[in-house]
């Protein structure tokens, strides 16, 4: 049994991603089909390949998102935890736990307390339960944690961080057994698939 647990996609991260890219790509998409259209109408080169460069770059960065949007997520170590988005990877140690506790979205961050835009954000992400990690201090600068996290990280200025993932059960149960020095089952490997003449029936 490894002192390791499987890793569990950060729902915050993919959920803001799943709204950014579709209206990135249609930018995209538009500004390239206005180039093709100012193309064929004859005006300035520099025009259609000025809207079309934009268009072009606008169409990776929506390809961009969509290839990231799942590559944040949280794994628990011997002793520490790593947390992972496309642009940060910290590891905090067990001995800054402090404790953790579960809330739901919506108890964390009530609408009366953020902005309309962050309203409409956690809407479908009210009813899910996050754990909510205390700690006796951050192990880089709040500056940069803020800088690079989502603010659904954190709910107020004390030092902590809250964690949504669709498992949180399973989360804070292989939290605690590793902090007090347990084993969890390392993540499940697929079997690899057999040729289909090592299934055939051997004759005896």
């Amino acid at each position: 049994m490894a002192k390791v647990g499987r890793r569990y996609t950060l729902v915050v991260y993919t959920h803001m991603l799943n709204r950014w890219w579709p209206p990135v790509l249609t930018l995209g998409l538009a500004l390239l089909a206005l180039a093709w259209a100012v193309y064929r109408w004859d005006y300035e080169d520099w025009r259609w390949w000025t809207l079309g460069s934009v268009g072009g770059f606008v169409l990776l960065a929506s390809i961009f998102l969509l290839t990231i949007r799942k590559l944040a997520y949280v794994q628990l170590f011997g002793d520490h935890i790593r947390l992972v988005t496309p642009f940060l990877r910290i590891n905090i140690s067990y001995k800054r736990i402090r404790r953790s506790s579960s809330a739901s979205m919506g108890t964390l961050f009530p609408p009366n307390s953020i902005s309309k835009w962050r309203q409409d954000i956690l809407g479908p992400l009210a009813k899910m339960t996050a754990l909510v990690i205390e700690l006796n201090g951050y192990p880089i600068s709040q500056t940069v944690l803020k800088f690079f996290l989502s603010p659904f990280f954190f709910k107020d200025k004390t030092t902590h961080f809250v964690i949504l993932v669709q498992d949180w059960m399973r989360f804070s149960s292989d939290l605690e057994t590793l902090r007090v020095g347990g084993a969890v089952s390392a993540p499940k490997q697929r079997p690899r698939d057999q040729s289909i003449l090592a299934r055939l029936p051997h004759n005896k």
